[in-house]
């Protein structure tokens, strides 16, 4: 795996790329923006310097992940290089299983087209309780 430059400085956004949490950049320094990227509990910008041992909180959709920072690199690699470049914590990774197991059992409302004339006078029923 090749790390970052020799004075261990590497953009939160290229890293962010680089493990491969998000498929661009662009999509990576959005995300920072927008504050879903917290490292060491403090809000950042997309060109601070991410370091060995910070811990990062990143949102993905109803995901969170949290992750110690254990290698440096502004190159996107295959997946099992990328893995390498941080740890996820455990108490991460449960809160995301739990999670995963409530999406998976809540029900899917899930319609196509406009409603017909029938599911029209269904819906009346019931938002006015007939």
């Amino acid at each position: 795996m090749k790390t970052a430059a020799a004075d261990g400085k590497v953009r939160i956004d290229k890293w962010l790329w680089a493990a491969r949490f998000f498929k661009t950049r662009s999509l990576a320094t959005q995300a920072v923006d927008g504050g879903k990227v917290v490292c060491n509990g403090e809000r950042i910008k997309p060109a601070r310097a991410v370091h060995i041992s910070d811990e990062l909180r990143i949102r993905q959709g109803s995901y969170e992940f949290t992750v110690l920072v254990r290698a440096l690199s502004e190159r996107r690699g295959p997946a099992s290089e990328a893995a390498l470049l941080y740890e996820e914590t455990p108490e991460s990774m449960t809160a995301r299983a739990i999670l995963k197991e409530q999406l998976k059992a809540e029900p899917v409302f899930e319609q196509k087209g406009r409603p017909t004339k029938r599911d029209r006078r269904h819906i009346i029923r019931f938002t006015e309780g007939h």
